[in-house]
């Protein structure tokens, strides 16, 4: 008797752990709350805070660009990363589209300020530069990987997102539909 209460404790802690186990797969999946939000038709509110820039001292933060003109990309990159060196191109050519109602905003991110004002040279970026110097901003967007591209509209919420390397099929998708929308309104 004793012996068959052991095994079904046995077989219940067992069950139990297995249950754990499977419990904590399904919570460690690849999507942040972010892309499920996005995915659901929400639109979250983005992160904000006060970031350095790369150039000119003193910092800003996303709120600062939008009071300016409404919608911002958020592209975090790095100067190591060749996506990021393959789609400068394109963010440059964006920035021109955008102006008067938005603006792009680079974060660099895991990489030296050296480094970085090479790549803004030699990429001749055109928009803003801020410097995610420990990491905390990129990881409440649940970056995990360079380059990541966030848009946020005028009320500081998240539209669209693309978790790699942008191309224009996707700027032609997720972004004009947004600056067409905002172009009928104005």
């Amino acid at each position: 008797m004793r012996r068959t209460l052991t095994t079904l404790v046995a077989a219940v802690l067992a069950l139990l752990l297995v249950g754990l186990l499977v419990f904590g797969v399904l919570q460690t999946g690849d999507d942040s709350s972010i892309d499920q939000a996005l995915a659901r038709g929400e639109h979250p509110l983005a992160h904000d805070a006060s970031l350095p820039l790369l150039d000119g001292g003193g910092s800003r933060t996303l709120a600062d660009y939008r009071s300016r003109g409404g919608w911002v990309v958020v592209n975090f990159f790095a100067s190591w990363c060749e996506p990021c060196s393959e789609e400068a191109p394109l963010l440059n050519r964006l920035q021109h589209r955008l102006a008067g109602r938005g603006t792009i905003v680079g974060v660099a991110w895991n990489d030296a300020t050296g480094d970085t004002r090479s790549f803004v040279r030699e990429h001749r970026i055109a928009y803003p530069v801020l410097r995610d110097v420990n990491g905390t901003f990129a990881a409440a967007y649940g970056v995990k990987g360079m380059p990541e591209t966030f848009v946020i509209d005028a009320r500081g919420r998240i539209v669209a997102l693309q978790r790699s390397q942008l191309v224009p099929t996707w700027i032609a998708s997720a972004v004009d539909p947004l600056l067409a929308r905002g172009a009928q309104r104005g």
